[in-house]
């Protein structure tokens, strides 16, 4: 399963920080080898790595057996290695600066990623929504002000092209995010971009719909 350790007797879990410099593990490519309340394994050359991944990402999985790469954060506890995947760099991007917000661990943060579309979590933490994030288990009241006070400011590289919470998500840039969702779940971007072009042309509309319409016509 990859990264398990256990703890010793009587010790007491201690704070964890995102891993960083040049064994860290940043990306997963294999096949999709189990998969169970929003954990998955990825088996990459037979080693199976256990990772954690918000809802957004869960309900896009491939089938079992399926190829899937994942962008992935490694966190470091003195007892344990823990593995949180996303299916793009935006999501990716977002939860790093979550667990930098004081009080925020993995848990909490993988919530907030997992609750939405990533353009609706940032629109709502820079419109200040507060009622939004507490949506997300585990985050109260106190701890989404503390998020809204501290990331506000901090997610313009996140947010819509266009800089307005209630503007749709421009076509190209729709287009971009859902190629590469599904490149992350193995699909060729030739392969891609013809269904994506396919669903774009039937009307779809933002990165979800586009998503869920080419892995239709890719079904086929």
């Amino acid at each position: 399963m990859g990264f398990s350790l256990t703890r010793a007797p009587g010790a007491t879990q201690t704070s964890c920080s995102l891993a960083r410099g040049d064994d860290v593990i940043s990306r997963l490519s294999g096949t999709l080898a189990a998969r169970d309340d929003e954990r998955l394994v990825v088996d990459v050359a037979g080693v199976g790595y256990d990772v954690a991944v918000p809802l957004s990402t869960f309900h896009r999985l491939p089938a079992l057996g399926q190829p899937l790469t994942l962008e992935v954060v490694m966190v470091v506890r003195e007892d344990a290695l823990l593995l949180y995947g996303f299916l793009t760099a935006r999501e990716k991007t977002l939860f790093t600066r979550l667990v930098a917000v004081s009080g925020v661990g993995p848990r909490m943060a993988l919530a907030v990623v997992g609750q939405d579309r990533i353009d609706e979590v940032v629109a709502a933490i820079v419109g200040g929504r507060t009622a939004a994030l507490v949506a997300a288990p585990g985050i109260g009241k106190k701890t989404a002000e503390r998020i809204i006070l501290e990331l506000r400011d901090k997610l313009d590289d996140l947010r819509r092209p266009a800089g307005s919470p209630g503007s749709p998500v421009p076509a190209s840039s729709a287009r971009e995010d859902a190629l590469s969702a599904l490149a992350n779940l193995g699909y060729r971007r030739a392969e891609a971009a013809d269904a994506v072009d396919e669903a774009l042309a039937a009307g779809a509309k933002g990165v979800e719909d586009l998503i869920k319409r080419a892995l239709s016509a890719l079904a086929r």
